[in-house]
């Protein structure tokens, strides 16, 4: 019983490995395909540059690195959801959350304080992308 058991176990670590490898795999694949395909001035990656010339939306490299870090997000935590199921906690706010929840509430509390550190300061945006992780740390933590 206890050799079926083990056995079972490892396979399941291995399938979980080779999930978590892929997802990262796809990642990284697309990550790479983003930096072949900035703009380049004088040989370097222009920031600002847009990547579809004449587009709906300015995407600037920048902006696409953005939105690749939010999927890349949520691929991880609908791993970390499926492979180590949570209970919802009560925390600072008194209501029940998941991880997945208090990502949210984290990607949107951090849009704010952008917006607000734009408003108030102007660019650039560097202490405000400090401030938002500290943001971040405390509700993963308090909420």
């Amino acid at each position: 019983m206890t050799t079926t058991t083990t056995t079972a176990t490892t396979a399941s670590r291995a399938n979980w490995t080779l999930i978590s490898a892929l997802t990262g795999g796809v990642w990284l694949a697309a990550l790479a395909g983003l930096i072949a395909l900035a703009p380049r001035k004088d040989g370097a990656i222009d920031w600002t540059g847009q990547m579809i010339p004449g587009g709906w939306m300015a995407w600037s490299l920048p902006v696409a690195l953005f939105f690749l870090i939010i999927a890349g997000l949520l691929m991880l935590f609908t791993i970390l959801a499926i492979r180590f199921p949570e209970t919802p906690r009560l925390g600072l706010l008194r209501i029940e959350t998941t991880r997945g929840d208090r990502l949210f509430i984290s990607l949107l509390g951090s849009a704010f304080i952008c917006l607000t550190w734009l408003f108030f300061l102007g660019g650039p945006l560097w202490w405000a992308l400090a401030l938002c992780l500290a943001y971040a740390a405390a509700v993963f933590r308090w909420v």
